[in-house]
């Protein structure tokens, strides 16, 4: 009986003690744990970027007491927008002073370029071009732009410039911006600037080249060779004799132009005997022979004279054509002008006397030209 009692007694404190725990009360160490939890959940679930959901959160408490939990919805922010499209520039073509055009020091001129408008907002006047590195080549360090300049539109868009005083390569790189003053799209203009040509007009050389003696001579078709007379005809033993001469070139420079070029036997008054009349013409022949010997001397029928004579007062005049410019053309560069002189049509004829042009010094060759 007396156990019963104490049982009930017992029965009695644990029930008044668990309505107890019912009872109002402030804020325990139990609240505080789950506010805390709460709080640090919702912090960390509002930092995580993706689509906006709102989430629960369902609390257990951890301390002794009635069975209850608690939902706090949490609000996830949405994911991170795209990069804005409203201002996008397209780069179209070189209206003007494409890259790399050739100018001169301190040149003006206009550079345009045309662009186009790929983005989803209006330019307007509010908008600007602006310089922003490289050289500027004396431009404006901005230029509004003129109307406006919808999507899907092209703009041509142009600035005055002058070119650097030093000869080089330069480019300025340009922007756009916004009305907000916002930068965006980078474009250029490249020149390569060089000084002018000078186009100074040069004036014409006239030379007489000299008659080297010494190296000219004659040759008989007998193969005798002398070296201190230069002849052209036939000699007393019926033998043909034809002459060779050179000339100094060396003055002239190499690239020049002939412009004209004459030839002169001041001593062809030494005619002897009737050339003219048995022999026919003395002829003239361009021909590299260096120094005189037998080798030098060719036969009758030649072809591609440079100059003729056909009676002895032709002798004392000046002979000049463009096909004996031309045979001096080729010489230019070279150190020597050298010349054979034959009666090209008979070799003798055989009448035992000499009938030939003596050629005495001087023998004048005169050629004017244009210097590279």
């Amino acid at each position: 009986m007396r156990k019963r009692n104490r049982l009930f007694t017992l029965f009695i404190l644990v029930t008044i003690l668990l309505g107890a725990c019912n009872l109002p009360r402030g804020e325990s160490e139990e609240d505080a744990s789950n506010t805390a939890a709460a709080q640090t959940v919702q912090a960390f679930l509002t930092t995580t970027v993706g689509p906006a959901v709102t989430p629960t959160l369902t609390l257990t408490p951890i301390f002794p007491g009635p069975a209850t939990s608690t939902t706090i919805p949490v609000t996830i922010p949405p994911a991170a927008t795209a990069t804005s499209n409203c201002n996008v520039m397209q780069f179209v073509a070189d209206v003007t002073i494409p890259d790399g055009t050739v100018v001169t020091p301190n040149q003006t001129f206009t550079k345009t370029w045309r662009v186009k408008n790929v983005g989803t907002c209006t330019w307007g006047t509010s908008y600007a071009i602006v310089f922003a590195n490289g050289n500027s080549m004396n431009g404006p360090s901005s230029q509004a732009l003129t109307g406006n300049v919808g999507p899907g539109q092209t703009l041509d868009i142009s600035i005055n410039l002058t070119a650097p005083g030093t000869p080089g390569d330069y480019t300025g790189y340009w922007k756009l911006r916004d009305s907000s003053g916002v930068l965006f799209s980078s474009f250029y203009v490249q020149v390569k600037v060089q000084a002018a040509a000078t186009n100074t007009v040069k004036a014409p050389v006239t030379v007489t080249l000299p008659y080297l003696p010494g190296e000219s001579g004659l040759v008989t078709s007998g193969g005798s060779v002398n070296a201190l007379t230069v002849a052209a005809g036939d000699s007393a033993s019926n033998q043909g004799v034809e002459a060779f001469l050179s000339f100094n070139i060396s003055g002239i420079p190499a690239g020049s132009t002939i412009q004209s070029a004459s030839i002169k036997l001041k001593g062809g008054g030494q005619v002897r005997g009737d050339p003219f009349g048995g022999l026919g013409c003395l002829r003239a022949y361009a021909q590299n022979f260096g120094t005189v010997d037998a080798t030098d001397y060719v036969s009758s029928g030649a072809t591609g004279a440079i100059a003729r004579w056909c009676a002895p007062p032709e002798i004392e005049t000046t002979y000049s054509d463009a096909t004996f410019a031309s045979a001096v053309q080729t010489a230019v560069g070279n150190s020597r002008f050298q010349i054979r002189l034959q009666f090209n049509e008979t070799i003798t004829d055989n009448d035992g006397t000499i009938d030939d042009v003596l050629i005495l010094d001087p023998v004048t060759v005169t050629v004017t030209y244009l210097t590279p």
